[in-house]
């Protein structure tokens, strides 16, 4: 198969948003997306804290300047760098200018669907944050993207290969949905038993000042047995080691994408001497725009060594009831009670020691325990679709270097 090597440049239109001020923002109206929430959407996670800017504003930008239209590609350039998001429907929103590069009129000789697979493959990813700068942020600028150069197949095989691996996303987004119909489950149960108080056995239980009788008010360190969090050795993450989980992995059950992971190298793994991450562990991240945000680590864990970074909180319960305390922590009203602990209006953030006087109400221990072991079974199938997920990913992103070499006909 004859590969054409062609700058970004010539492949599409590269640009970015115009300039969306504080002031533009509104209550509702058009979505108005960050790095985080195209990271979101990739990972086809639920978007949280969505910003918005008047359909008004969106219209005006629009007809003078344009918006993401299908097929188009936003990449993400700060941070986090190289995460590609297609634009597969004409959706309505609009981005932040210097977060995410936009892709748009492709060359006639370039499938937006092939780049975007293209943009996934794990060495063209590594090629791209190589040419990242910045000590403290990392970033890549429009005009560097412009100049990569990728080898590109004739059109047709652009399609046929963009084709073959689409039908590897389809198997994948079928285990996202029954993970996501699994983890709905769960959370219907724990509200039925914890919130509208019907677990087992309720009509014989007396209701006091609002609460089941036998339930205690405490503070979270009396059913915390562990909370600790990591960091990260001077120079930053390196491209291989041991994973270091961050925000993109703490985000909800059975959704970890550790092709997306930092790593730290293994002699400073050995020295850590808290942050290791052990099966069932539940993670906590504990600041900046992700704040609140939970996962549970388990079944299936893919590495046997993994820890956390230092913004991310490793919770062990006492008498292991991880289950519940996911399920617990992954609450609205949770949530928002554990954000309100912030007292860093700078750079958000909360404390262990405010975390565990956090006061709730917990159940017998009974029912816990009973709740516990119902949500077992679900949250092993969660995870087993989860190791599918990355089982087909890896076959995805390493099928498509073969299809291009002509090892595999396509």
């Amino acid at each position: 198969m004859k590969l054409t090597r062609t700058k970004l440049s010539k492949a599409a239109e590269i640009t970015s948003s115009k300039r969306i001020y504080m002031s533009d923002y509104t209550n509702y109206g058009i979505p108005f997306y960050r790095s985080k929430e195209i990271i979101d959407l990739f990972n086809h996670s639920k978007i949280q804290d969505i910003l918005y800017i008047s359909e008004q504003k969106y219209e005006v930008i629009k007809s003078h300047f344009g918006v993401p239209q299908k097929g188009d590609i936003l990449f993400t350039s700060v941070g986090t760098i190289g995460i590609p998001y297609l634009v597969r429907d004409n959706e309505k929103f609009y981005f932040k200018d210097g977060n995410l590069t936009w892709f748009k009129r492709f060359s006639p000789e370039v499938k937006p669907e092939f780049l975007f697979y293209l943009f996934q493959s794990p060495s063209i990813k590594k090629r791209i944050i190589n040419y990242s700068k910045g000590s403290s942020q990392s970033a890549i600028t429009i005009e560097t993207l412009k100049e990569i150069e990728l080898d590109f197949p004739p059109i047709e095989y652009q399609e046929k290969i963009a084709s073959i691996l689409s039908s590897y996303d389809d198997l994948i987004d079928t285990n996202r949905r029954r993970i996501q119909l699994l983890e709905e489950a769960a959370r219907f149960l724990f509200r039925e038993w914890f919130v509208y108080f019907r677990f087992p056995g309720h009509e014989k239980v007396k209701i006091v000042d609002g609460v089941p009788e036998g339930w205690k008010k405490l503070k979270l360190t009396n059913i915390i047995n562990t909370i600790e969090s990591g960091g990260r050795p001077k120079g930053g993450a390196i491209d291989e080691g041991i994973p270091s989980i961050g925000a993109e992995n703490v985000n909800g059950i059975g959704k970890h994408n550790y092709s997306n992971e930092k790593y730290v190298p293994e002699e400073y793994y050995q020295k850590m001497r808290k942050g290791k991450v052990i099966s069932k562990d539940v993670l906590l991240y504990k600041d900046g725009a992700n704040i609140g945000r939970t996962t549970i680590v388990g079944y299936g864990f893919p590495h046997n060594k993994c820890c956390v970074n230092e913004h991310v909180f490793i919770l062990r319960t006492k008498n292991n009831i991880q289950n519940w305390l996911y399920f617990f922590l992954s609450q609205d009203f949770i949530k928002q009670a554990i954000v309100n602990l912030n007292s860093n209006s700078a750079q958000p953030g909360i404390s262990q020691d405010k975390l565990l006087n956090l006061k709730i109400f917990f159940p017998d221990e009974k029912i816990v325990k009973m709740f516990n072991d119902e949500a077992e079974d679900i949250v092993r199938n969660i995870f087993t679709l989860s190791i599918q997920n990355q089982k087909l990913a890896q076959a995805r992103d390493l099928l498509l270097p073969r299809l291009m070499s002509g090892a595999i006909e396509v």
